[in-house]
């Protein structure tokens, strides 16, 4: 289930705080309830992920995209991603989640989000490729851009990281070979 009241407090909470720049970082704070656990009383995969949604809307939120997407009538997808877990986060444990865009491209913006334990370590990383839709297809960042009234803003060089992963994603079968779902 989709953690709706987590949603409205964010919301709430990133109303409050000032604007940020296009690759600026929104911090947030969590507690990982019973509700986020898997069988093994930890943080959950897919809540983590569902966390990681919660994250990148009060960024956009803050950084003035909600605002364009609802005047517009767009939406906001996932084209990708990949994820790193290398701590657990275990029940009732408090956690920060940071989130920020990286860089665009002529179609995507690239994301990324890590959730941090109080010791200081890094339990999870992840990077999203978004874009914004409408009833056509994708909006180009550019045209997202100019309807934020930041049209002359460039986005920052794309680190190496990410272009390697784009180029390792473009190699991969689409749609999936039938045989290998089988």
């Amino acid at each position: 289930m989709f953690p709706i009241v987590r949603l409205i407090k964010d919301l709430l909470i990133a109303r409050k705080q000032p604007p940020l720049p296009l690759t600026g970082t929104h911090v947030s704070h969590h507690i990982c309830w019973p509700w986020d656990l898997d069988m093994w009383l930890e943080l959950n995969n897919g809540r983590a992920m569902t966390l990681y949604d919660l994250g990148r809307s009060m960024n956009a939120q803050r950084v003035g995209l909600i605002r364009v997407i609802s005047k517009q009538r767009w939406g906001l997808t996932m084209a990708g991603s990949t994820v790193r877990f290398r701590r657990r986060i275990r029940g009732f444990e408090k956690f920060e989640m940071r989130s920020r865009a990286v860089c665009w491209d002529e179609k995507f913006i690239y994301l990324e989000q890590s959730m941090w334990k109080k010791n200081g370590e890094c339990a999870s990383h992840v990077l999203y490729r978004a874009a914004v839709t409408d009833k056509s297809g994708i909006v180009p960042p550019e045209q997202v851009l100019a309807q934020m009234n930041k049209a002359e803003v460039r986005s920052p060089a794309m680190p190496d990281w990410i272009a390697a992963w784009c180029q390792a994603d473009a190699t991969r079968p689409w749609p999936p070979m039938q045989d290998t779902l089988d």
